[in-house]
């Protein structure tokens, strides 16, 4: 009988101890590899017992300070920014083994113009991407497929072909054609890897004239909106996700790109199952808006020529890092008619704490009636919306729910403001006047 005891009584202290391990577990889960804080506003983070934050770093970027609550053993970690840069600090089990680095980046205190404008879109592409490959009938009347049987796949975008740059597709055709069927070295980008191909143009019997049996693109163009621009660096980000090939996927490398002043001309109201669309026209061509240097998973980037005027806020707003974004009410800066910048009404429905970027940073819904009269909801075109907040512009609209266009994606600007390389231009100008 006491066998039996002391074994339940074993059992019982090993589930008790299972269950502390377990929560303590899921607790530093829980606990970020990654921080943002801005110049000039501190940051609190709750550490639970038994972990601890330790200040590891002397590079005087930041400071920290702690509070304990002795009825729930939660540590107040005020994070004090002293200036910008990257530091770490340390997760540490009951204050002395180390489990977990964190990554403490200081941005520069910012304030952008909120965006909303419509904007054209064209992007030259560096090389030419293959969007399909067909079949060759040579002179011998046999089926030949040159580029695919050397290596060559959809999505991949030839840079070079016999040491020559390649400007365009029909530049692409000039050259195979200068070499008369001989076997070609081509490099391709691939995924961010070049490679190297052996391809033999075959003579088709239908155009006789060399062929490799791909079809290329070498420019795009579109409408979407601008979500920030700030006036110090001139620097701005718009669409809050990338400008892919359509029929690829494949994010399109930027050879030279603009925007332009877009016209909103007709919309396209977004059903379930089908996609709304804002149709629009491309004002001043020969007078574009800026450049566009990045194209990235987090949006397009380039610097304006001249400050855009935005109707509804005029003067710059503060940034709201992810940590200060709040469930429910907030407005979208967007152009939708009368080619006039409105804020329309929605509502932040869910938050989704991100250690990386991403640009499914929270769910919103609109819920503005004027905007769903006019659209049914989110719309392609509307890429890039700024979301507003607090008085704050927090992040961007990204995409929208097929099954339920009231419903899409916010991206946070913080991802965008990193992605735009504002806080690097910031450092090298004040390393120049320093």
């Amino acid at each position: 009988m006491k066998t039996f005891y002391k074994k339940k009584t074993f059992f019982c202290i090993l589930f008790l101890v299972l269950c502390i391990v377990s929560i303590t577990f899921i607790r530093f889960l829980s606990y970020p590899s990654q921080i943002n804080v801005i110049e000039g506003k501190n940051r609190i983070l709750n550490i639970q017992y038994p972990f601890k934050l330790m200040e590891d770093n002397k590079d005087n970027i930041i400071s920290i300070s702690n509070g304990t609550n002795k009825t729930s053993r939660q540590s107040k970690v005020k994070i004090v920014p002293l200036k910008r840069g990257e530091t770490n600090l340390e997760i540490k089990l009951l204050g002395i083994l180390p489990v977990k680095t964190l990554k403490v980046d200081v941005l520069p205190k910012l304030k952008v113009i909120p965006g909303g404008h419509s904007i054209g879109v064209k992007l030259n592409t560096k090389g030419v991407l293959i969007v399909g490959l067909e079949e060759i009938i040579g002179v011998d009347g046999k089926n030949y497929n040159p580029g695919y049987d050397g290596g060559l796949r959809i999505g991949d975008s030839i840079i070079e072909i016999e040491g020559e740059r390649v400007k365009d597709s029909n530049h692409v055709i000039e050259i195979i054609n200068k070499y008369k069927g001989e076997k070609l070295d081509i490099k391709a980008r691939r995924n961010n890897e070049i490679m190297s191909f052996k391809i033999k143009p075959v003579k088709s019997q239908r155009y006789n004239e060399y062929k490799i049996g791909l079809w290329v693109k070498d420019e795009t163009a579109g409408v979407g909106t601008l979500t920030f621009y700030d006036p110090n660096t001139k620097i701005y980000g718009a669409l809050g996700h990338a400008i892919s090939e359509a029929e690829t996927g494949q994010i399109l490398s930027v050879g030279k790109g603009e925007i332009l002043k877009s016209r909103v001309v007709s919309i396209k109201q977004g059903k379930k199952g089908s996609a709304g669309e804002i149709r629009g026209i491309f004002l001043e061509t020969t007078e574009p808006l800026g450049t566009l240097d990045k194209n990235t998973d987090y949006g397009i980037y380039g610097k304006m020529y001249k400050e855009p005027r935005n109707s509804v806020y005029n003067k710059p707003m503060e940034i709201g890092l992810q940590h200060e974004i709040e469930l429910g009410r907030a407005k979208i800066l967007t152009t939708v008619d009368d080619n006039q910048i409105k804020a329309y009404d929605i509502v932040i429905e869910e938050i989704n704490r991100q250690r990386k970027p991403d640009n499914k940073s929270m769910i919103i819904r609109i819920t503005d009636k004027e905007l769903l009269a006019k659209t049914g909801g989110i719309v392609q075109g509307m890429s890039g919306s700024p979301i507003i907040q607090n008085k704050k512009v927090i992040g961007a609209v990204t995409h929208v729910f097929i099954n339920d266009p009231t419903k899409g994606y916010g991206i946070f600007i913080e991802w965008m403001l990193k992605e735009s390389d504002i806080e690097s231009y910031i450092d090298k100008q004040l390393a120049k006047t320093g």
